[in-house]
């Protein structure tokens, strides 16, 4: 991607995690304290299937992901539905620990800290680079970057200040440090594949 090699420099790491969805995929899920258990409601069983949710169960669901304020921010409630294998780290911790145990039909709120989600606003995942290394025409507070990192694994970065001969990058998750809550409806379960 054009615009790559100006930011390849940055050495910030990042844990790349598949995120939830298109929309937030391609950045990472912090690398939160395990100990640190989910907030959960009650599971409320509509119609359930004789599966439940273990590892390495490929699991289809329904969601819709808001903040704390209530805000919606993803959903894919009438569009295909979300598939991953259940262990796998395909999903944020803290919901891949809520949906254990859970069957085809069963819905459940979810209510993640930022330890088990994104993590915590990092303040050394916040660089200054000189102006030279970024495009001029992403010199703009908002701007959006995909770097490389030394390692190869793609970066994501955010222009967070513009100064006179510097540009600040801001490289944590744009849902670092947020309060999370999904609602979610099990769609099906498949039963985890045996090794040969």
């Amino acid at each position: 991607m054009k615009g790559t090699r100006y930011v390849s420099t940055l050495t910030t790491t990042l844990v790349m995690i598949l995120a939830l969805t298109a929309s937030l995929s391609g950045c990472s899920p912090g690398s939160g304290s395990s100990t640190v258990p989910p907030e959960t409601a009650p599971v409320k069983a509509t119609k359930t299937g004789d599966l439940a949710i273990e590892n390495g169960s490929t699991v289809k669901l329904e969601y819709a992901l808001t903040d704390d304020k209530g805000t919606l921010l993803d959903t894919n409630k009438g569009k295909e539905p979300l598939a991953y294998t259940h262990g796998q780290g395909q999903i944020i911790p803290g919901l891949e620990k809520a949906l254990i145990g859970l069957r085809t039909g069963d819905a459940k709120h979810v209510v993640i800290r930022p330890e088990e989600a994104y993590g915590p606003i990092r303040p050394e995942a916040v660089v200054e680079v000189p102006k030279e290394r970024i495009p001029e025409k992403l010199q703009t507070v908002g701007a959006h970057l995909v770097a490389q990192r030394k390692d190869g694994q793609p970066m994501q970065a955010f222009v967070k200040e513009v100064k006179e001969k510097t540009v600040v990058l801001d490289t944590n998750h744009p849902l670092a440090g947020k309060i999370l809550t999904f609602d979610v409806t099990i769609v099906g379960v498949e039963a985890a594949q045996e090794k040969k």
